[in-house]
């Protein structure tokens, strides 16, 4: 990504011309607006992009307003920014695939692939028509223009991601979706650019170097990953710094595979970057958990420098000129070609129609399509094309914007008036057995908060990678603030039975919670809590059931010790239609071959079914077996 420090009618110009030993105190204040950023966003449960952005045109376009000059430019780092950026963008691009696990792509591979091939070449042509009608542009720079707007993007999906849990199978779309186009989205618009615009090569070379820069990113970016690899699982990387040293080699690792494919051909950086992180991500590699820590660390810091940057660098005017016609291309973006492409990618998939209109409303632009905008507009500015120049980098920046702030802000809000944030399991109490049971419950899925007002275990418990309320469980706006009004269980788990029994009460009385389980650490309580209408466990009788368990049962109680690692029991209503008014007889030829129904509960009634039992709807049933088979299994009684 290289911007151009020229002064220009783009949003490069009117900066402060800035003494070296003046940009270490500017660059210090932007990455300490960018930790700001992340604080006000995990405050405020919205996507830090949002804040992001405001310190942008704070220290850009609202300076100049008022002091006459930019406090941030282009010219502040002279000929510095075109290389920030682009190598921010490789270590942006590079965390987001590396996260990017394949076994999540599976949860939605039809609707994942048709998002980037089918859904991609929607949003490119719903774009440029959209342009070349409501602005009235020529078609090669309407073509321009949706060839860059295809991409979403990490940068802007991943912030959205961390603030709104959704589903995996939700998740696994909308990151699919916005690493592939990220890459393929800044091929396609370098060789649009080129075939089209600077009309460098025929029309015909237009697939040629689209493969081209693909190839040649997909080339480097398997060179990479392999050698680093090799030197991480085999190569002796000191005992006492190897995860130190397994973190450095594979951050430089993401940086030279950005500059040798990039120096090979413009955007094919971003292609071996994407490639690089995909592979590594998925291969066992050690210090995973080191590597993927010290990335995001980093990746956070680099997305708040690029993203306040490159929002300081905005030409308002740009903006103006678009007038309604600009707006009316922003709404048909958000309202028509989104959904439209969302709808005819995930038909036939297992998503809710909530979750279709959720992704619908997830489609905001980011760094990609900034960056290589602005390129552009310099080089068409250079041919004496101002005028479409101005119109390329205002409808790309608009739309940005507007998605950004809408869609960004307003995903939580949305997520929750449609239902698609799995219900929470809120465990009071970080202690041992609380933190075990956490473990458990999101080892197959569930979406768990822990609430805890002892500051070093809520510090402990966060470091092993839990959400954490600081604060006391028995105070009702604590409740609410870990998701009281959402959950479908709490559990009570302290080590005070008085405290316990009164979480009990306040869940079942203020949040109407489906299901409250306490733990009585006395087993004397037991009973005075279940007068009151409180599901209990005594520690002691548990302790007793699991050592009778070890003495008459021992094979069972020792799967069962295993259970969410090799074996698995699950139960889970059925709502799937293909299984309601049919028998076990039927059913159990198309469950995995190592899961079984073990029970059903119909109204309170438990049995062992036998061959002829029918299944109806609202049965409870439990899935016994290996637990990739019991998880398949879940997903077939209970596809919503």
């Amino acid at each position: 990504m290289r911007l151009c420090p020229g002064r220009s009618s783009l949003p490069v110009y009117g900066g402060l011309d800035v003494a070296t030993g003046e940009i270490i105190p500017l660059v210090a204040a932007i990455i300490g607006l960018g930790v700001g950023a992340q604080l006000l966003a995990a405050r405020f449960q919205v996507p830090s992009i949002i804040f992001l952005v405001s310190a942008g045109l704070i220290l850009g376009p609202l300076s100049e307003l008022i002091f006459g000059t930019r406090i941030l430019s282009a010219a502040t780092f002279g000929g510095a920014l075109p290389a920030i950026v682009g190598l921010s963008v490789a270590i942006i691009v590079f965390e987001g695939a590396f996260h990017l696990r394949l076994d999540r792509i599976r949860e939605a591979p039809a609707a994942a692939l048709r998002l980037v091939t089918v859904g991609a070449a929607i949003a490119l042509v719903g774009t440029a028509v959209t342009v070349r009608f409501a602005l009235g542009q020529p078609w090669d720079l309407s073509v321009l223009i949706g060839a860059l707007l295809v991409a979403t993007g990490p940068t802007v999906v991943t912030p959205i991601l961390d603030v709104v849990p959704v589903r995996e199978r939700v998740a696994a779309a909308l990151e699919t979706e916005g690493i592939v186009n990220d890459v393929t989205a800044a091929i396609v618009a370098v060789v649009v650019f080129k075939v089209i615009i600077v009309r460098e090569a025929a029309g015909g070379a237009f697939v040629r170097e689209f493969f081209a820069r693909l190839g040649i990113g997909l080339l480097i970016g398997v060179i990479v990953a392999a050698v680093i690899y090799a030197l991480l699982k085999y190569a002796d990387l000191s005992a006492g710094n190897a995860p130190r040293n397994a973190r450095l080699l594979t951050f430089a690792g993401a940086l030279i595979a950005y500059g040798a494919a990039d120096s090979l051909a413009s955007e094919a950086g971003v292609a071996a970057v994407a490639t690089a992180g995909l592979l590594l991500g998925n291969a066992d590699i050690p210090y995973e958990d080191d590597i993927e820590s010290f990335k995001g660390d980093v990746t956070l810091i680099v997305l708040s420098f690029v993203f306040i940057a490159l929002a300081a660098l905005l030409d308002v005017g740009d903006l103006l000129r678009l007038g309604l016609p600009g707006l009316a291309v922003v709404a048909a973006v958000m309202l028509v070609i989104r959904p439209l492409l969302v709808f005819v990618s995930t038909r036939g998939d297992r998503f809710t129609r909530p979750e279709k209109l959720f992704i619908s409303f997830v489609g905001p632009r980011g760094i990609i399509p900034a960056s290589v905008a602005t390129l552009f507009a310099v080089q068409m500015q250079a041919q004496g094309l101002d005028q479409q120049a101005q119109t390329l980098v205002g409808t790309v920046f608009l739309v940005i914007f507007v998605t950004v702030a809408i869609q960004g802000g307003f995903a939580r809000y949305i997520a929750e008036q449609l239902n698609v944030i799995p219900m929470r399991v809120i465990i009071v109490g970080g202690g041992q057995v609380g933190r075990a049971l956490a473990e458990r419950l999101e080892d197959r899925g569930e979406n768990v908060v822990i609430v805890e007002e002892d500051e070093q275990v809520v510090e402990r418990t966060r470091n092993e990678g839990y959400s954490v309320v600081w604060g006391d469980g028995t105070d009702t706006d604590v409740l609410r603030e870990a998701g009281g009004a959402n959950a479908k269980t709490v559990v009570a788990a302290t080590g005070d039975d008085d405290a316990n029994l009164l979480i009990a009460q306040l869940s079942s009385s203020k949040f109407d919670t489906d299901r409250v389980i306490a733990r009585a650490n006395n087993p004397d309580n037991v009973e005075a809590f279940e007068e009151l209408g409180v599901r209990t466990i005594s520690s002691a009788m548990a302790t007793a059931w699991a050592m009778d368990n070890q003495i008459e049962r021992p094979a069972l109680a020792h799967w069962m010790t295993d259970v969410g690692r090799e074996g698995d029991v699950q139960e889970v209503e059925v709502t799937s239609e293909e299984l309601i008014g049919r028998s076990i007889q039927e059913i159990g030829p198309e469950l995995p071959e190592t899961c079984l129904v073990a029970l059903v509960d119909r109204d309170g009634e438990v049995e062992v079914p036998g061959p002829d039992y029918v299944i109806e709807a609202g049965d409870r049933v439990t899935l016994l077996g290996k637990r990739d088979a019991v998880r398949s299994a879940m997903k077939m009684v209970d596809p919503d």
